[in-house]
């Protein structure tokens, strides 16, 4: 009996946080919009049942600004996990080759972040990168620059706040894929005559490439679905999924066609998700 109730405990909290939310989403999606408080009509009556409302997924395929916007949210979430990748492994090579008295300290850093708020990590970004921030007085104090450069609202703030954020979630995977390889297979390699680049490329990265396409998908599918970073850091015209998504619901109050949306988009995330958990259960 006590084993059943802490079986039936998570169940009953990802019914309550995950499936239930979901299928309100769900629901919202097929409904049909309104005028009223909230607007929507449920596709659902007691004469003729279920009848559920297809418009705004065909909206979403026939309209080339949803398509853009879910094309442009996969390409910064990939050009996010690639940048994260490159940078993360490098460190969370540093961190697992270090000695054991440093390796908790590295991590800690690492960690760091995580301890302050999120809306001030990305504030502190808004202060470096303004016409009068840290970086344009600096270029202007050392005489290289004129006048101010527009770093802000740019695609170059995009990326340094989006790496900022999510670097993290590459190193960590990386660091314990990293930690668990046997360095004799190294020394071996070593030994026999190879390079320290070709004992790299053919002992240590093959080895670490479950944690590094672990680390891509950790970064990549969180990342697609970013709202206040593009918001706050990114370009005007960037219209990614997050964007689109705050408009349907808050500007025009078109609950079902934000809701579709918010469904295409866990849509085409169900195969990284799907890939990653497979890749989670081999390791």
């Amino acid at each position: 009996m006590r084993h059943r109730l802490l079986r039936l405990l998570p169940a009953l909290w990802l019914a309550a946080f995950v499936a239930v939310p979901l299928a309100v989403v769900a629901v919202l999606a097929v409904s049909q919009p309104g005028t009223g408080v909230p607007p929507f009509v449920l596709p659902y009556t007691r004469a003729g049942g279920w009848q559920p409302n297809w418009e705004p997924f065909a909206l979403l395929v026939a309209d080339g600004y949803y398509l853009g916007a879910l094309g442009q949210s996969l390409r910064v979430a990939g050009i996010t996990a690639a940048v994260c990748l490159l940078l993360g492994f490098p460190m969370a090579l540093g961190i697992a080759r270090a000695a054991p008295r440093w390796r908790g300290p590295l991590l800690l850093a690492v960690l760091l972040p995580f301890w302050t708020g999120f809306l001030p990590r990305i504030g502190a970004w808004t202060g470096l990168l303004r016409d009068e921030g840290w970086v344009n007085g600096t270029l202007r104090a050392l005489g290289w620059i004129d006048a101010p450069l527009p770093l802000l609202y740019s695609d170059l703030a995009l990326f340094l706040g989006m790496v900022h954020a999510y670097l993290p979630f590459a190193v960590l995977p990386l660091y314990a894929s990293l930690a668990r390889l046997d360095p004799v297979l190294e020394q071996a390699a070593a030994d026999l005559g190879a390079a320290p680049f070709t004992v790299f490329r053919t002992v240590t990265l093959p080895l670490a490439w479950p944690g590094a396409l672990a680390a891509f998908l950790l970064v990549f599918i969180p990342a697609a679905g970013e709202y206040v970073i593009p918001e706050l850091l990114g370009p005007p015209e960037a219209l990614l999924v997050g964007r689109a998504l705050w408009q349907e619901f808050f500007q025009n109050r078109d609950w079902p066609t934000a809701a579709a949306l918010a469904v295409a988009l866990l849509l085409v995330l169900l195969g990284p998700i799907r890939w990653f958990q497979k890749l989670e259960a081999r390791r």
